[in-house]
Formats: structure tokens, sequence, C-alpha cells
């Protein structure tokens, strides 16, 4: 086995980072590309190829501690909706095919553009132009929500109808621009169909799922022997665990914030990131 590209502490970072950002509306790919970046991990002089690919991998398969986090916090509605895949919840039967139906518009998009987004998109450059674009997106769509009437009002989960999922899922097909952020266009799109904010939220990271568990699958099946050979052991269970608990508290925090304050805060925050980022980063 070669030395690891990244080490325990390293880890720890990438799998905070990956824990707060990977369901807020913020864009874990932008942040975690930017991590890497200040910890030297993509820098083409020090690194191999190879070794850069290990790293990217890395960022994705991070991702299934935010999977394991949100089973937990919403166990009692992933149980419900096994029990409806086995006739035994019509609630949950709903849930299931709205969230499949949510889900396949991505996932069909992302695998036929896959070698594409890895190709060209999965840099700074690409992934702060999102930061910035899906930013000045929230702040036009919270000034036009914000002006409708009975904004308080919205429908829940249960009354979400298919044809609803379908458009949140193409709206979804956005995020695979990395730094755009899956769950800012999710809840957006929850939002534009008439879901309450926290019923959009809850929908985001419900149909996060089956997303990021196709997404996560397919790249450790794909770059296991890279992950095997650059990270280890003992850092990729540091960044999983890591980022299993930050994305509990994320996730937590999240839904009784939009209740409060709704998306603007992250728009602005999402613009300045990237202006410091690109100032800091490109200044030379």
């Amino acid at each position: 086995m070669l030395a690891n590209v990244v080490n325990v502490w390293d880890a720890l970072v990438l799998g905070i980072v990956e824990g707060i950002t990977e369901f807020l509306p913020i864009s874990s790919t932008g942040h975690l590309v930017l991590a890497s970046e200040i910890l030297g991990l993509r820098n083409e002089q020090t690194h191999t190829a190879e070794q850069i690919a290990a790293v990217q991998a890395f960022e994705i398969v991070i991702q299934s501690g935010a999977i394991l986090a949100v089973l937990i916090i919403y166990r009692k509605e992933i149980f419900e909706v096994i029990q409806g895949v086995l006739g035994k919840s019509e609630r949950g039967l709903r849930l299931f095919i709205n969230m499949a139906i949510a889900a396949f518009p991505a996932l069909a998009v992302g695998y036929l553009t896959k070698n594409f987004i890895s190709a060209h998109l999965q840099f700074l450059g690409p992934v702060l132009a999102a930061m910035a674009v899906g930013g000045l997106a929230m702040l036009v769509f919270e000034y036009w929500y914000g002006r409708k009437p009975q904004v308080s009002e919205g429908k829940g989960l249960d009354e979400l109808s298919p044809r609803q999922a379908l458009l949140v899922g193409c709206i979804q097909c956005f995020a695979l621009w990395p730094g755009m952020s899956r769950s800012m266009v999710t809840i957006v799109g929850g939002m534009s169909v008439g879901l309450r904010r926290t019923a959009a939220a809850e929908f985001s990271f419900l149909v996060g799922l089956p997303t990021l568990l196709i997404a996560t699958g397919y790249k450790g099946l794909k770059d296991g022997k890279l992950l095997f050979e650059y990270i280890g052991g003992a850092s990729m269970a540091v960044g999983l665990i890591s980022a299993t608990v930050f994305a509990a508290l994320a996730v937590t925090w999240l839904v009784n914030f939009l209740n409060r304050r709704g998306l603007a805060v992250f728009g602005w925050y999402r613009l300045v990131a990237a202006a410091l980022m690109f100032f800091f980063l490109y200044k030379s």
C-alpha cells in the first residue's frame, strides 16, 4: 500500500466540511474543493493524476456519512417507505413513488454526463462560478417567494403529487453542475411547487438518499482501488464518522432556521464566499 495522500487530520477536516455543507444550500462540493485546495490535496505539482483522482473520489464517498445521518434522523419516514414498498402503508408508498420520481431525472442525466462533469466541471473555477450563480438565484427566488400571498402556508409531504415531484426532480438536474448545491435546488424546487419551507427541506433530504447512495456507490466501486491505495482505512473511517455527526447537526439546525429566516442569508453567503475564494486563490 502506498503512502496516504489524505491523512487522518485531512480526513477529519473534509468530513466536518462535508457534514456541515451537504444539506445546507451552500454547496458541499464547492467547500470540499476549497478545503482540498487549502490542504494541498489537489496540487498538480506535488500529486499525480491518480492521487488527485483518489482525493476527488474521497470527497464523494464521504457523502455516505451524510446519508447515514438522514437515515438516523428520519428513520420513521424511511421505515414507513419500506412498509409502503411492502404494501403495508399507503402513505409510505406515495412517498416512495415521489422520491423515486424526483430522483430519476438527475440520476439519468448524471449518468449520461458524468465524464463531461469529471473532465470539465469538478474544478475550482467552474465550482466558484456555480456557487455565485446559485447564490444569485436564491436571492431572486426568495424575493419572488416573499412577494407571493400567504407565503406562511404551504403543502406538506402528503400533499405532493407525482407531477410536482417530477418537476422537483427536473430542477435537481441543475445540481449536476458542481458547486450549485443539490440541497439548494431541491429546496427551491419544493417551495416552487407549493411545499412549505420545512416540508421542502425534508423532501430534499429524503430525495438525496437515492441520489447520494447511487453516486457514492458508483464512485466507490469505480475508484475503490484508488481509495485503498491513496486514502486508507483510517482516513476513510474518520471522514465518514465526522461527516455523519456534523450532517446530523446541520440537518436539525436547517429545518428550524428556514422557518425563521428563509433562504436569503445563504444566497448572500454564497456570493461572498465565492468572491473571497476567487480573490485568495486566484490573486496571484
